[in-house]
């Protein structure tokens, strides 16, 4: 029997990573539980309404976020609120399919468009890796906005 995964990212502001891998997902913050989305609604804001009805003190609002895949089919990412920073390189990392089924220049000129879009949304490119047939087929190393490396692939 197969098992469906949650994928848990430690974070100094979960709200604000949350956002950052909605946006380079195209991934949704799912509303409050048992609470219904109106239409338009900001999922962030209706958490804090949320929040402030069960008495949850302001300072521990953005102690998690989630996002999830609108589609049903990707995992759920969760951010927890950790306070010691970052010391290394990370032992698992994301790797983001921004060009799947391209080869060659096609697929790096595809990587590069998406490191472009990511770097403004407050990623850091940190190196490109050449095609290397048959073992490679090219990828861009990048970090998020606290640092945590993930692959354009």
């Amino acid at each position: 029997m197969s098992r469906h995964v949650q994928i848990t990212i430690d974070a100094r502001d979960p709200r604000a990573l949350s956002s950052f891998w909605r946006d380079v997902l195209g991934y949704v913050h799912p509303g409050p539980p048992g609470v219904a989305l109106p239409d338009g609604a900001d999922p962030l804001a209706v958490w804090d309404e949320f929040l402030q009805q069960i008495g949850v003190p302001p300072d521990q609002w953005n102690t998690r976020s989630a996002i999830e895949d609108p589609d049903g089919q990707g995992p759920r990412l969760f951010f927890q609120q950790v306070t010691d920073h970052k010391a290394g390189k990370n032992h698992v990392h994301l790797d983001v399919r921004a060009a799947p089924g391209l080869q060659g220049q096609e697929r790096m000129i595809a990587l590069e468009d998406e490191c472009q879009r990511l770097v403004a949304l407050g990623a850091t490119r940190l190196r490109r890796h050449e095609p290397a047939p048959p073992m490679s087929a090219g990828h861009i190393v990048m970090a998020d906005p606290e640092g945590n490396e993930f692959c354009l692939d």
